[in-house]
């Protein structure tokens, strides 16, 4: 069964008829339910309705899926972008577009499902290489292909909290001739220089052909995007099946939203700097205790307990304790690498990390660890 909230998501929350810390949301800036954020969203509904009820393609468009485009592309530093109405739509319209059968991509162990969907939508040949391995990548990208070659990976991990090696990977893309595309939906208002993602974290911007995004986590809104050259973008649009073919495009009181959270962004550094004091805090906690936080270099830090009865009576502890993360099993990761997945927000106060770090501490005590 699903948890229920009742509340607006925020660094607290009503769930299940329990007032919580919410540690699993990735409302990484705590945007969702900010005052300015809902106040756009409120106009655009008054002006536009609700549902489009009809492609962008056919009747649509609205002024605003246009503006947030245009501050999008100024905010990621690429030409032009195409806003979807989910990340996973944004991923299995634009891999398809890029390789079909005859073409070979190259995929990280441990992508995101919307791109390994993707992947297999595209009818090209599947080479998985080990997570994060190079070695592994370079082996399979030196064997020979007659069609066009595509290295995909996530930007930041979700279910661990690590980069991909960015630099290494693009110097194997101009290296075998292969195109690269990153999905930073996990870092997309996190990483680098006022949150514009991890491309820019790595200064990468012209070493990658396109990137796909997410409006639904750091952005407070729902939706996602791909961002490229201006010419990539007019091509995608009238061929990205996901795109075209849906009558329920992002709703415009959505888009508002989004758009507002973007500029917000862009003009105050604050909310990402105070997101990562939070997790240089809460990581040092868990450090402290000599926890598995594996290779979390993010807002998004696993605690890993292996077994997963273990993973799940510490999330229901945790929970009666008023905290709320949620256990990771397989198949979401490895058998034996069951953990809580704890997600920083800027919205967090240091009491509430405080508390959380404390039931943890109080949870392996209790258990002889």
């Amino acid at each position: 069964m699903y948890r229920t909230i009742e509340s607006p998501q925020g660094p607290c929350i009503h769930l299940d008829g329990r007032e919580v810390i919410n540690m699993a949301s990735n409302n990484y800036l705590g945007l969702a339910s900010h005052p300015d954020v809902i106040q756009a969203a409120k106009t655009a509904l008054d002006q536009y309705g609700v549902g489009p009820t009809a492609s962008r393609n056919i009747v649509g468009n609205f002024p605003v899926h246009d503006a947030l485009e245009e501050a999008l592309a100024r905010f990621k530093n690429v030409e032009a972008v195409l806003v979807f109405n989910c990340g996973v739509s944004a991923n299995t319209g634009v891999i398809p577009f890029l390789v079909g059968k005859g073409d070979v991509i190259y995929s990280d162990a441990l992508n995101h499902g919307s791109i390994i969907d993707g992947c297999r939508l595209s009818g090209a040949k599947i080479k998985v290489y080990e997570h994060k391995n190079m070695k592994s990548l370079d082996q399979i990208l030196a064997e020979p292909v007659a069609g066009k070659k595509l290295i995909v990976t996530d930007g930041v991990f979700s279910m661990d909290g690590d980069l991909a090696p960015l630099p290494e990977i693009a110097r194997l893309a101009e290296q075998y001739g292969a195109l690269l595309m990153v999905d930073d939906a996990h870092g997309d208002g996190v990483m680098g220089p006022m949150g514009r993602g991890t491309v820019d974290h790595f200064g990468l911007r012209e070493q990658v052909f396109v990137e796909t995004g997410s409006l639904s986590k750091a952005f407070g809104s729902a939706g996602g995007f791909v961002a490229g050259t201006k010419e990539f973008i007019q091509a995608l649009r009238p061929r990205a099946r996901s795109f075209i073919f849906t009558a329920s495009p992002m709703a415009p009181c959505l888009a508002a939203g989004a758009l507002k959270a973007v500029e917000m962004i862009a003009e105050d550094g604050s909310y990402v700097k105070r997101l990562w004091e939070n997790r240089a805090y809460f990581a040092a906690r868990m450090e402290e205790m000599g926890l598995n936080i594996g290779t979390s270099v993010t807002p998004v830090i696993p605690v890993i307990v292996g077994e997963e009865t273990v993973a799940e009576e510490m999330s229901r502890v945790l929970f009666e304790k008023g905290i709320y993360a949620q256990a990771i099993k397989f198949p979401m990761v490895p058998k034996g690498a069951a953990r809580l997945r704890f997600i920083l927000s800027a919205g967090h106060t240091k009491e509430d990390l405080d508390l959380t770090a404390d039931a943890i501490e109080a949870f392996f005590k209790n258990r002889g660890f």
